[in-house]
Order: C-alpha cells, then structure tokens, then sequence
C-alpha cells in the first residue's frame, strides 16, 4: 500500500526502525506545541541553510510538518541538495503513531 506521500508505511517504519534522523519543519512554536520524541526541529525556511548540518548527521531523514506539504518542499530541498535518502513523512502525528510501534 502507498500513500499520497510516494512511500509505503512499511518503508517508513522501517526508515524509524532503522535509526532514520526525523525532521520536524514546522515552526518553534509549533514543535513546541507536540513532537516526535528524538526529532529535530529545522523549520522549513531554515532548511536551505542547514544543509551541511544535514549531511553531517550521516543517516537517512524523515521530514514531518503539519499535514506533509511543508515537509514535502523540504524533501524538494534537500535532494536538489544531494541528500537523496530523504522521506517525506507527512504529518508529524502519522510519524508519532509509527514511531509509537516500534
């Protein structure tokens, strides 16, 4: 099964299972607000210049937001930027609930 995201929920679990780095691109605030335990919080508009951090974490990434849109540009950004092991985990709380299986 696929989701509107371009990946099956079994590629995700296995991607947390597997130590994967998630990124919440939502704001402060909204981190701030819930998140995935473990997660790092780079905003969206932030993305761009946090790409040398992003590579220097060396693991496969999991972008989150809201509702997957902005963690969808994310994922945009960081394959033009080379970082090509990247999925687009939709909302934050869709991560949380695999995240809570494993």
């Amino acid at each position: 099964m696929f989701s509107f995201f371009g990946f099956g929920k079994n590629k995700l679990k296995e991607a947390v299972k597997n130590g994967a780095v998630i990124i919440d691109v939502r704001t402060p605030h909204e981190y701030d607000q819930g998140k995935v335990p473990g997660s790092i919080n780079i905003p969206v508009d932030r993305i761009s210049v946090s790409i040398e951090r992003i590579k220097a974490i060396n693991k496969p990434v999991i972008v989150c937001c809201a509702s997957g849109a902005r963690s969808g540009t994310a994922k945009q950004i960081l394959n033009k930027a080379g970082i090509q092991h990247v999925l687009n985990g939709g909302s934050w709380e869709n991560v949380l609930k695999v995240y809570k299986q494993i």
